[in-house]
């Protein structure tokens, strides 16, 4: 069972989840996210058949969590630019996804 807590599921888009994690400083490189991500991918499809899309969105220099995307499968289609304002700057951020059809890493 994937909690619900790490998918969003956006009004009118049945169809697609996006992903999100946190996961304090002291467990940072352990490998933690990645099998967390890993495993969420890996049954989501299976609980949600209509499910055509799992999408993820990372600041563009946060690298270690575009690798845990790129780890779980995920493929980077692009840069949305200015998406995000934080602390009064504008970020870019990556754009990830898992489509149904793609495979899933275990």
């Amino acid at each position: 069972m994937v909690p619900s807590h790490m998918l969003g599921w956006p009004p009118n888009w049945i169809h697609f989840h996006y992903a999100s994690y946190a996961l304090g400083s002291k467990y940072w490189g352990r490998g933690i996210t990645t099998l967390a991500v890993k495993r969420a991918v890996s049954s989501v499809f299976e609980e949600f058949p209509d499910l055509e899309r799992i999408e993820g969105i990372v600041d563009v220099n946060n690298k270690a969590s575009q690798r845990v995307l790129e780890k779980a499968g995920f493929l980077k289609e692009g840069v949305l630019r200015k998406y995000l304002c934080i602390n009064e700057e504008t970020i870019d951020f990556a754009m990830y996804s898992l489509s149904s059809t793609d495979p899933i890493l275990h």
